[in-house]
């Protein structure tokens, strides 16, 4: 049977830049902000957008999910705790129990959260980086962001994403935090790094010390531990998911 007269090479490259552009464009500006698609980030754009708000995340890499896929040492389980169970259920994720924890499959973990995220109404830009932040008034009003491809590679200017508010999801480097704390717009004592590793330490660490660090710049999952020099929990991944729940909360609290 032939294809239809509808598929051409122009058609397919219209239908991506013209629906492409309209979804950037309808995201110049959010109340919220997510810099970082990993499991903490994709929480709380859950929570957030199923709260409706509008959610934009950033990516800076091709997949979302963060450092989900690779369980540990590439061997892609996941495990949690029992009190990170609900937000599994919620996303129809399976687990099985052991030795008082729960195991999940990293790729099923990860596809679970993106899609949940998407379905609540975030849009996700991926291959999009963190470049800078924008302050006004003492206060971050949003980001500066560029393609992944481009930033530190090439002259090209970025696009500003203007937002009431920024989650610094970004894992180990808190790029956001570092943004603001090289500036000296931060305490210099904070983003001293992570300390050794402590599962059951950094998994309490990572949800009781969510904070807005700065007017307008919360931080969530590692980037907690990066900016308060909190221990790191190790291939576990409940703390992430229920910091991500925690930053959502705190911020239509606030």
């Amino acid at each position: 049977m032939p294809l239809e007269n509808a598929i051409t090479e122009t058609a397919i490259s219209k239908a991506i830049v013209e629906s492409y552009y309209r979804k950037l464009a309808d995201r110049i500006e959010s109340d919220v902000i997510i810099a970082g698609a990993g499991p903490s980030g994709l929480v709380a754009a859950s929570c957030l957008a199923g709260a409706g708000k509008r959610v934009t995340i950033i990516e800076k890499r091709l997949s979302p999910g963060g450092g989900i896929w690779g369980g540990a040492m590439g061997m892609n389980q996941v495990v949690v705790q029992k009190e990170a169970l609900p937000i599994l259920e919620a996303a129809c994720i399976r687990f099985v129990p052991q030795d008082g924890l729960y195991v999940a499959d990293a790729a099923e973990l990860a596809c679970g959260l993106c899609i949940q995220a998407l379905r609540a109404g975030a849009v996700l830009l991926n291959l999009v980086t963190l470049e800078d932040l924008c302050v006004r008034d003492n206060r971050v009003t949003g980001i500066v962001a560029n393609r992944t491809t481009i930033a530190g590679a090439l002259p090209v200017d970025p696009l500003v994403l203007s937002a009431g508010a920024v989650i610094d999801a970004t894992g180990h480097d808190a790029a956001a935090v570092q943004h603001l704390r090289k500036r000296g717009l931060l305490d210099a004592a904070l983003a001293p790094g992570e300390g050794p590793m402590y599962a059951a330490a950094g998994e309490s660490f990572v949800v009781e010390r969510v904070a807005e660090v700065y007017p307008g710049l919360w931080v969530t999952g590692m980037s907690v531990c990066t900016t308060f020099g909190g221990p790191r929990m190790g291939p576990i991944f409940g703390g992430m998911l229920l910091s991500g729940k925690r930053v959502a909360e705190m911020i239509l609290a606030r």
